[in-house]
C-alpha cells in the first residue's frame, strides 16, 4: 500500500491543540512502519484552513494520485472541516480506486461501517467548526460596534500590537503620512510604491511596497483612529496618524455604524 501522508495546521491549530506539522508527520510515518506502507509522498499545508480546498499542498496531492493507494491523516479534521468538501473528496477517491484513512479515529473506507461512522464524524467536525466561527463573529461585532480592541492578528503597518491595543512605530508613521501626502500630490499607487523601494524603506515584516500594500493604507479608516469590520465602522481606540480630514480628502466622509 502506496500512502500520500496528508498534515495541515492552522493558527488556531497550532494555538489551542498544539498539533505542529512535524508531529503530525513523525506519527505518521510511524503508523507506515507498523504497517508496512511505503511512504509515497508527504503534503504539508502551514497555515491553511480545513473549511475549504484552497491549499497547494492539498491540491498538489489530489494532482499526484496516481501515485499513491490511500491518503493517511492524523485525524479528519486535518483533512476537512466541511462535511460537502469530505464527500467530494470521497466520490473522487472512490471513482479512482483510492482509499483513506484516519489513523487517530481509526476509521477507514475499506467497510462499510467505516464509511458511515467517517461521514458522522466530518458532520461534527463542520457543526464544531461553524459554532466556532459564530462566536468569533460575535466577538469581532461586538469590538467594531463598541470601536475596542484590534479586530484581527496582524500588526497593520505604522502600528505594533502590545498589552491588547495597537501602539504607534514612529518611524512607520512617518512613512503613513509621506504615502498620503505624495498620493494627495497626484502621485499614483504604484509610484508611491516605487519610490518606497528605491529609497530602501521595507514594508511590513521586510517585504517590498506594491499597488495593493498602498491601497490597504489609503484606503483604511485604522489611520484615521477609526475601526472597520464586515461594514461597521467606529471610532477607535487606537492613536491616529492621520488627521481625519486628510482620510476624507482621499476617501470621502466616515460614516460609523448608524449613520446615514
Amino acid at each position: 500500500m502506496r500512502a500520500a501522508l496528508y498534515a495541515r495546521v492552522s493558527t488556531e491549530d497550532q494555538a489551542v491543540e498544539g498539533f505542529s506539522l512535524d508531529a503530525q508527520v513523525k506519527r505518521l510515518e510511524a503508523y507506515c512502519r507498523v504497517r508496512g506502507w511505503e511512504v509515497a509522498g508527504v503534503y504539508r499545508d502551514e497555515g491553511y484552513s480545513g473549511r475549504n480546498t484552497d491549499r497547494p499542498e492539498y491540491t498538489r496531492m489530489m494532482s499526484e494520485s496516481d501515485g499513491w493507494d490511500t491518503i493517511l491523516v492524523l485525524k479528519m479534521d486535518r483533512i476537512h472541516r466541511n462535511s460537502v468538501n469530505f464527500a467530494a473528496m470521497m466520490d473522487d477517491l472512490r471513482a479512482k480506486g483510492k482509499e483513506f484513512n484516519s489513523m487517530q479515529d481509526k476509521f477507514d473506507t475499506t467497510t462499510a461501517m467505516g464509511r458511515f461512522v467517517m461521514d458522522i464524524m466530518q458532520r461534527i467536525a463542520q457543526l464544531e467548526s461553524e459554532q466556532i466561527g459564530e462566536r468569533v463573529y460575535i466577538g469581532m461585532e461586538y469590538k467594531a460596534r463598541n470601536g475596542t480592541g484590534h479586530l484581527g492578528s496582524g500588526h497593520p503597518y505604522g502600528y505594533v500590537y502590545e498589552g491588547g491595543k495597537l501602539v504607534v512605530v514612529t518611524d512607520e508613521a512617518y512613512t503613513v503620512r509621506a504615502i498620503y501626502n505624495l498620493y494627495r500630490r497626484g502621485s499614483t499607487m504604484e509610484d508611491i510604491a516605487s519610490f518606497l523601494n528605491d529609497g530602501g524603506i521595507p514594508a511590513k515584516k521586510g517585504g517590498q511596497w506594491n499597488k495593493q500594500s498602498i491601497g490597504n493604507i489609503l484606503h483604511n479608516p485604522l489611520y484615521a483612529g477609526y475601526i472597520e469590520w464586515d461594514g461597521i465602522v467606529r471610532k477607535g481606540e487606537q492613536e491616529a496618524i492621520i488627521p481625519q480630514n486628510v482620510f476624507e480628502s482621499i476617501n470621502g466622509p466616515i460614516h460609523t455604524d448608524g449613520e446615514s
